[in-house]
């Protein structure tokens, strides 16, 4: 009977420790304030965030401490106040069936965020035996993942993205599955595979500073746990 309290005496207080160590969704942990952390979602407001069109923000966009950018009103409906250059980017998010949305950083202008910033791809593409630079996670009509690292419809997933300097990193549900140097982009409207792209200006000569913005593709898809590290 001894034993078997303190086991369970010692279950909780392995729990307790846990609970003070890992952040609540939409919380910082001591360690990553400590660490630099900021976050971009509070759960609750979209402080912090720019409306790209004027409209109000739909009754239902933030619902059980997640946000819906569908039906915001336009692409890329709402942006950070901030701009960012080098950082790594946190998020988790959970895609409806058939989703196409993105999260897009390094916008110059947020009117025109295709042309001046980055796009990672976010898509319902789990499943896919072959996955190309338009599914879930590929830095969009440039570089495909090296693996179909998706979770299906319905399931939270957890991104990374990584930037620094010309180096772009994408981890996907703990999988590295893009690798980029933008200084390979030399040319507008094409990748360094010979492939083309439909951007106007080679990304070696792209800002490497924007904003951090979502994308409505007209479908639902849900944010949170938006964070953003500045790296020095």
């Amino acid at each position: 009977m001894k034993i078997r309290i303190l086991r369970l005496a010692l279950v909780l207080a392995l729990f307790l420790i846990v609970r003070l160590v890992r952040a609540a969704d939409n919380e910082l942990s001591p360690q990553e304030k400590s660490d630099g952390w900021q976050l971009l979602f509070d759960g609750k407001t979209l402080e912090g965030w720019a409306n790209n069109n004027g409209k109000p923000m739909p009754a239902n966009a933030i619902q059980d401490g997640a946000f819906n950018p569908h039906l915001a009103g336009s692409y890329v409906p709402y942006f950070s106040k901030r701009k960012f250059g080098d950082f790594t980017l946190a998020l988790d998010f959970k895609v409806s069936k058939g989703c196409n949305s993105g999260v897009f950083f390094r916008m110059a202008d947020p009117k025109d965020p295709v042309q001046s910033g980055f796009e990672i791809q976010i898509l319902d593409s789990a499943g896919k035996p072959k996955v190309g630079k338009h599914d879930c996670a590929s830095l969009y009509d440039a570089v495909e993942p090296g693996k179909n690292a998706a979770k299906p419809a319905g399931e939270w997933q957890h991104m990374e993205i990584i930037a620094k300097g010309s180096r772009i990193q994408v981890v996907l549900n703990g999988e590295m599955v893009v690798e980029a140097d933008l200084d390979r982009w030399t040319e507008a409207g094409k990748n360094p595979d010979g492939t083309k792209n439909k951007y106007k200006k080679a990304w070696k000569e792209m800002a490497r500073e924007g904003y951090v913005g979502v994308q409505d593709h007209n479908h639902d898809v849900w944010f949170k746990n938006i964070k953003i590290k500045p790296l020095k």
